[in-house]
């Protein structure tokens, strides 16, 4: 790999980064730089590096989430266990359900997730604090098995997804939605790990080289969100849903 060719690859982890650790959905950049970068690996070898470089950055957010932010733990912890083991038997099952199907199912889903942002002007402004009790932790973990899934069978939109679903169904606000987003992803990263790293799916220089600027952009991701507020989080989530939604598309319809 040229120099140009590495300062390219650095420049979009750090963009994945930061995209990742505001709204969740860094793959979308970030994976298509290292398929670029890396010509000669498998798909397989390309999600087992972006993986452990996504699990550097998304520790490092975490780390900065909860100096600020308030866990609601007795709902998160179950949701991410949930997400952890289901993300798992998804990575097992990628030759056993067709990606098609997979792909439609959430070009539209994330259609709908739009539609319903924009028009609830007020939605996830406000932090409700809604009593979580036994139906709302069932709920998480349903929830939260069905992404993790999600994200160990295909992958990208998992933590819009997420953070989607915390804010609709559990009343938090933006901020604390990310924040617990980004722990339920810390599960399901781990898990995609425990199944690529025996396998020999990860290049560990290369994983480290953007896991690093994919810190940088995780540390400048928060930096942002905590400053800018819910605000700010939801206008770029609208953004990056409309991408996603369009880069789906043209996977599926051309």
């Amino acid at each position: 790999m040229n120099d140009a060719a590495l300062v390219a690859l650095c420049f979009f982890a750090f963009c994945g980064g930061l995209i990742d650790a505001a709204v969740g959905g860094g793959g979308l950049v970030q994976i298509p730089a290292l398929i670029h970068a890396l010509p000669n690996s498998s798909l397989a070898t390309v999600f087992g590096t972006n993986k452990l470089a996504v699990f550097l950055g998304n520790s490092f957010s975490i780390s900065r989430y909860l100096r600020r932010v308030k866990i609601i733990w007795k709902l998160v912890i179950p949701i991410m266990v949930s997400a952890f083991i289901f993300s798992f038997i998804g990575a097992l099952s990628v030759s056993l359900v067709p990606r098609s199907l997979m792909e439609y199912f959430v070009f539209f889903v994330l259609i709908i997730m739009a539609i319903y942002t924009f028009i609830n002007k007020d939605l996830g402004r406000i932090h409700s604090d809604i009593p979580i009790g036994t139906r709302e932790i069932l709920t998480g973990i349903i929830l939260g098995g069905l992404i993790g899934f999600y994200d160990g069978l295909f992958g990208p939109g998992s933590g819009s997804l997420l953070l989607f679903f915390f804010v609709k169904h559990f009343g938090f606000d933006f901020l604390n939605a990310s924040a617990s987003a980004k722990l339920v992803n810390l599960g399901t990263f781990s898990a995609a790990l425990l199944f690529f790293i025996p396998s020999g799916h990860v290049l560990w220089i290369m994983g480290g080289i953007v896991g690093i600027c994919n810190i940088a952009g995780a540390i400048t991701g928060v930096f942002l969100s905590l400053r800018s507020g819910s605000g700010f989080i939801r206008f770029f989530g609208l953004i990056l849903l409309l991408f996603l939604i369009g880069r789906l598309g043209v996977s599926i319809f051309t």
